[in-house]
């Protein structure tokens, strides 16, 4: 079980986001209490211990002391945490003073997320992002000194950005011994700036090639130095894999609290409105602004195949058999047995049972998971 509190401002709009956020502070304080709120209300939704909590965003590094001690007082007077509970917030170079890390060390959280993205200014520059690339190196200096499970973000296939600069990038994580990296391909989002200039070729277009040759690169550097590649994203070493990340991934409930946020509770997903102040006045009414699905059989059977394709678990026959029932089971059979023939599955050597992507298909993950999706009709 976890909650994830989305915190959505931002001090400026990277070229690449497309998530929920405001450049403008002004009802922070509001949106604070709205948060805490949503928490109280929502409090018996989740029935079991809370193992992790992520503030994610947004730019959650710019919350204040007085605002975390006030969202952690609600978790805590409302929901029963585990005492090791992994708590993780992220944030921005530019906001990791020394001053505020040590705020950071006197509350609750115990891992950090830090949006690194490139050590490059030339990327930094080309993406729009906050801080600079002396900023980014001397923020992982600072928060070693008061933080030990650190996860650092960064990004690939980024325009203009070379062979040699992307393994640079890889070889400083290992400089400065980071036990967690999360890194995504860049992508184009519609009506992002990115977009924008993309289609006036201000900026070049995203190449999909380099973005697998770099991905490529990605898995054998970490993996040569001791990176566990757990998820399609994601590499840690020993006992640093994220809680809150595996949790998703294999398919725990999450409470999303905040705008934007999403929940997955049993069969129920839910997700709340992407506007600051619709939120706001909603929640002050005791409201829950938010729209919901219930998913059938086939949804969770594709979600189970969407989600542990991308772990290095993949997905289990038994599991599929217990959980979903014999006409899933024989239908994936079916597909399993042709992405065998064609190189885009392995099966296991210790289970047969189980099957994941085959190691050159790995850039090809969520094409192969949703050739295996079931169809509605196929359910009828």
């Amino acid at each position: 079980m976890g909650i994830y509190i989305h915190v959505p401002f931002c001090k400026q709009a990277c070229h690449y986001c497309d998530f929920h956020f405001s450049t403008s502070l002004k009802h922070k304080s509001a949106l604070v209490n709205a948060i805490c709120k949503e928490l109280e209300i929502r409090k018996n939704e989740l029935n079991l211990p809370i193992q992790t909590i992520y503030f994610g965003g947004g730019t959650p590094s710019l919350l204040t002391e007085k605002d975390l001690k006030q969202i952690f007082n609600t978790i805590n007077h409302n929901f029963n945490v585990i005492e090791n509970a992994e708590i993780t917030l992220e944030a921005n170079p530019d906001d990791l003073s020394e001053s505020y890390l040590k705020m950071l060390q006197s509350t609750p959280i115990n891992r950090l997320s830090i949006g690194v993205q490139s050590f490059f200014e030339s990327d930094l520059k080309l993406m729009n992002r906050a801080h600079n690339s002396i900023e980014a190196e001397k923020s992982i200096h600072l928060a070693k000194k008061y933080f030990n499970n650190i996860s650092i973000d960064l990004i690939y296939g980024i325009p203009d950005q070379t062979k040699d600069q992307w393994i640079q990038n890889l070889e400083k994580v290992i400089e400065l011994d980071i036990p967690h990296v999360s890194s995504y391909a860049l992508t184009v989002e519609p009506n992002t700036a990115l977009h924008y200039f993309i289609e006036k070729e201000v900026i070049p277009p995203v190449d999909d090639d380099l973005a697998k040759e770099h991905f490529q690169i990605l898995i054998e550097v970490l993996k040569a130095n001791g990176f566990d590649h757990y998820e399609f994203s994601n590499f840690s070493k020993p006992d640093f894999s994220s809680k809150n990340n595996t949790a998703y991934w294999t398919g725990k409930n999450y409470l999303g609290i905040g705008p934007s946020a999403h929940s997955l509770i049993k069969n129920k997903r839910s997700w709340n409105v992407a506007n600051n102040i619709k939120y706001i006045k909603a929640i002050q009414k005791n409201i829950l602004p938010a729209d919901e699905e219930i998913l059938d059989k086939t949804d969770r059977y594709n979600e189970y195949i969407m989600t542990r394709l991308r772990t290095k678990w993949g997905i289990d026959l038994n599991v599929i058999e217990k959980e979903f029932g014999s006409l899933f089971k024989n239908y994936a059979i079916k597909l399993i047995t042709e992405k065998l023939k064609t190189n885009l599955l392995i099966q296991s050597k210790t289970n047969p049972n189980i099957f994941k992507i085959h190691p050159e298909a790995l850039f090809l993950t969520d094409g192969v998971s949703a050739e295996l999706f079931m169809l509605k009709l196929n359910t009828q």
